[in-house]
């Protein structure tokens, strides 16, 4: 090897180091080859905004809700998807209280924030190239409302390692006061699927039915907190708020434990998802950068590189089968058309079985294999990716692995869950 190859080797080798030095800050995502706040992103928001300028949407602005109900309407977001949270911990947290908390909806794709005499609707909606992008909507009845964008106040919360270190959202427990303030010397949880149900919903309401499991829902404190020692039989098994909210203020009377669940399991999904995508295109962007370096073939693929797609994708494979989720040890019911509504819009095979069927007695779905898996954001993500997360799915759903983490999933469940993939998501064929 000539000495010009390897002071060319050594310069690749630093700016690659560089590289994972500045992967470990945290905002990586402003670097090439992401450039999330610099790009203009392409979603479901900026889509609207270009339909409302045309006037070919036209949102009716209401004296109590203002453009709510119109917008949910327009951003195809079920109003059964309401979750209320009366913890001070978003935007606009001045307007939130036991009393008049802050209502939540959403799709697969959108998420829509609503306060009581709030300035904004708060909005954000998943992006193919961007992840998570960040919105607001004036609540003003003058002129044509449009998004608009936010980067930096936004990304303080949701660019964190609770969102797996890209734009995304978090779901958090807390221990609220009776003004609504988190009681921060009691500790938070950050919750998802695999949280205990006992730490879950600290903060939110909760409506529906869960036999004898504990959560942390409905419940306000006064004075010190022990968390050892928290009695919320109170805040068990509601089914009606109205003794603790005027609920015709909110478009519905509910908080429904349903939806609070698919909330949590969808949003880390999302986060995962970003990550995957994030993390390819980094590795392959600055495995480019080395191939130029060292005069190979740009479209060469080392082992390293190999890895870091790895590293960025089985969790995610992971949480698509649902490892580690908490189990359930009674049935789980709501309060509202939410759940009908939700499996309604599955995709289902010849059978009839669809991946957004409800179980809610031992765990969340009656085939645990995420309805994520459909979305635009996955379909979006780079070949390389795509490839190792449909050939690792092919090798549990097989028995190829059966490996502890996985153990979970019966050979009814793999074979169920193989046929419906089968059927509905093309892709996954080639790799039988």
């Amino acid at each position: 090897m000539n000495l010009c190859r390897i002071f060319r080797l050594v310069l690749a080798c630093f700016v690659m180091a560089s590289a994972c030095c500045e992967l470990a800050l945290g905002d990586e995502f402003e670097r090439e080859p992401i450039e999330y706040s610099k790009r203009a992103p392409n979603n479901r928001a900026t889509a609207l905004n270009v339909r409302l300028l045309s006037g070919e949407v036209v949102l009716k602005y209401e004296p109590h809700f203002g453009y709510l109900r119109s917008f949910l309407e327009a951003m195809d977001v079920p109003q059964s998807s309401q979750t209320l949270v009366f913890s001070k911990t978003s935007l606009q947290r001045h307007k939130i209280s036991p009393s008049a908390p802050r209502s939540l909806y959403f799709n697969d794709d959108t998420y829509i924030g609503f306060c009581q005499d709030g300035e904004v609707l708060e909005v954000s909606t998943t992006d193919n190239e961007l992840g998570t992008v960040f919105y607001t909507l004036p609540q003003e009845p003058d002129g044509v409302p449009q998004l608009t964008r936010h980067t930096d106040n936004c990304l303080i919360c949701h660019a964190s390692s609770a969102t797996k270190s890209v734009p995304g959202h978090v779901v958090r427990s807390v221990y609220s006061d009776s003004a609504g303030f988190p009681i921060l010397s009691a500790g938070t949880y950050r919750t998802d699927q695999t949280s205990p149900l006992p730490q879950r919903w600290g903060g939110w309401y909760v409506t529906g039915t869960h036999g004898d499991q504990k959560h942390l829902g409905n419940l306000v404190f006064k004075g010190k907190v022990e968390p050892d020692k928290v009695d919320n039989s109170a805040g068990l098994n509601v089914t009606d708020l109205g003794n603790r909210l005027r609920t015709q203020d909110f478009l519905t009377p509910h908080s429904d434990i349903v939806a609070l669940m698919v909330l949590e399991h969808q949003a880390d999904t999302q986060n995962y998802i970003t990550q995957a995508s994030f993390a390819t295109r980094q590795a392959l962007y600055f495995q480019r950068a080395l191939n130029r370096e060292l005069g190979n073939p740009l479209d060469e693929i080392r082992d390293s590189t190999r890895s870091r797609i790895k590293s960025a994708c089985e969790p995610l494979v992971e949480y698509v089968f649902f490892c580690r989720e908490a189990p359930l040890t009674a049935k789980i019911a709501g309060t509202s058309s939410f759940a009908s509504e939700f499996m309604e819009k599955g995709v289902r095979d010849s059978q009839g079985r669809s991946l957004r069927d409800l179980d809610l007695t031992r765990r969340m779905f009656r085939f645990p294999c995420s309805y994520m898996i459909y979305t635009p954001s996955m379909a979006a993500l780079p070949a390389e990716a795509k490839d190792y997360i449909l050939r690792r799915m092919s090798d549990v759903l097989n028995g190829k692995d059966r490996s502890d983490k996985f153990q979970h999933l019966s050979d009814s469940d793999r074979q169920a869950i193989r046929e419906i993939l089968l059927e509905t998501l093309p892709e996954f064929r080639a790799y039988q």
